[in-house]
């Protein structure tokens, strides 16, 4: 506790909504792409700033190629697609539908 109160916890990428496919899973699935955690580093039990700091981190990286997936260099891109791949599919057996979670804006 600081300060006397509780600081809000992320509950990590396997236990989020939507079968992680939310901001926060994002983010992590984009670091462990870069290499900024490990692939099995969930930030269960990260405090906000954490995942804030992460996020800055990776937007950093993806500076670096524009913020195009087709700019990453091969072996870049090779985890992008895997670590993608095997999150739409651990989302979906979580229950996650694409055509319904997915904002349309």
């Amino acid at each position: 506790m600081a300060n006397g109160r509780d600081e809000k916890k992320y509950v990590g990428i396997l236990n989020d909504q939507k079968g992680g496919m939310t901001d926060s899973g994002k983010i992590i699935r984009d670091a462990w792409v870069f290499g900024l955690i490990a692939e099995t580093e969930t930030c269960e039990g990260w405090v906000i700033q954490g995942i804030q700091a992460l996020w800055e981190q990776t937007e950093a990286e993806w500076e670096k190629y524009g913020f195009l997936v087709n700019n990453l260099p091969p072996e870049l891109r090779q985890r992008f697609d895997r670590i993608q791949s095997e999150a739409v599919i651990r989302a979906k057996q979580s229950g996650w539908d694409p055509e319904r979670d997915l904002d349309s804006d």
